[in-house]
């Protein structure tokens, strides 16, 4: 705070001090209303969370090896597959389990939002689906969660991009960021989302929220802002006919300590899960499947075919 003050003399000797607020504190204090506030470097060092593993999680004190990702899809940093677990229950599609990103066991650097970073992200970690094919006006639908045991002045995010197969940023689908009040989705100082999302608009169901995917910050909160949003829908409509992918992060913010996930689950497009497909046969697995029937043909031939008689 910037405060300028003026000192006088009274009749009697007395010293008064005034402070008054100068036009710059009013400038800030109106920044400070629309933003989180940086905290001092004294107090992000003060944070500094303990050392864990590179690729496994800790829960109460007992470290834990995230299941994989789906078969072609992508992490960079800390990924994985959890089925219902502390405040993260089953998602709408009604899918046996889920996905998730993690700030827990993140790479520096990764995290952040392609479009519309904030600046001051530290770690975190990208979760990228299979390139797929869409007609235009075919619908994208997903469900996600987003839980932090991040609160006050260090409004870690996450968000879920679409991007064309040639690395092209097409649409922004949701943001949620850490708030001490109000809606966390959108989150506040991100660009706006294009995709619908219901419900539109979601306060933090408070708390310290236990989820293993955060690691050792599973069950703790720092200051106001902790919890969850539980599962929000995001639907969107694709403009144009293409190959796109869907890329979900999660970063954290100001500092690397109290960590903050997402949840992803049911992502369709066109009513079509993505990432999930039946394997077709190869030209070999073909000719061995079709002599393998002609064999069983003539074998069951043979056997019908009646008996011959011989000549006395």
């Amino acid at each position: 705070m910037k405060l300028s003050r003026f000192i006088a003399t009274s009749s009697t000797g007395v010293r008064i001090i005034v402070l008054f607020a100068s036009s710059p504190f009013i400038s800030e204090l109106a920044a400070d209303q629309s933003s989180p506030a940086s905290p001092p470097p004294g107090k992000i060092a003060a944070r500094r969370p303990p050392k864990v593993p590179g690729h496994l999680l800790r829960s109460k004190g007992t470290f834990v090896d995230p299941s994989p990702i789906p078969s072609g899809w992508t992490c960079s940093g800390n990924c994985g597959t959890d089925g219902a677990d502390g405040v993260v229950p089953l998602s709408p599609a009604a899918s046996t389990a889920y996905e998730w990103v993690s700030t827990s066991g993140g790479a520096q650097g990764v995290g952040a939002l392609p479009t519309g970073a904030l600046g001051n992200e530290t770690d975190g970690s990208t979760l990228t689906t299979p390139v797929f094919a869409a007609a235009a006006g075919t619908t994208l639908n997903f469900y996600f969660n987003y839980v932090t045991s991040d609160g006050a002045g260090y409004a870690d995010y996450a968000w879920a991009e679409l991007f064309s197969a040639s690395n092209t940023p097409v649409s922004l689908l949701f943001t949620a960021r850490t708030s001490t009040s109000g809606t966390i989705v959108p989150g506040i100082g991100l660009p706006a989302p294009l995709a619908t999302l219901t419900p539109s608009s979601v306060p933090i169901i408070s708390g310290a929220p236990a989820w293993v995917p955060l690691g050792s910050y599973s069950g703790v909160c720092f200051d106001t802002g902790c919890g969850y949003t539980g599962w929000v829908q995001s639907k969107y409509t694709i403009p144009a006919a293409g190959t796109y992918y869907l890329k979900i992060g999660v970063t954290n913010w100001q500092d690397v300590s109290y960590d903050s996930g997402l949840a992803l689950d049911g992502v369709t497009v066109g009513g079509v899960p993505v990432g999930i497909s039946t394997p077709a046969l190869s030209t070999w697995g073909m000719i061995l499947l079709g002599g393998a029937l002609l064999l069983f043909g003539i074998k069951a031939v043979m056997s019908n075919a009646p008996t011959p008689r011989l000549r006395s």
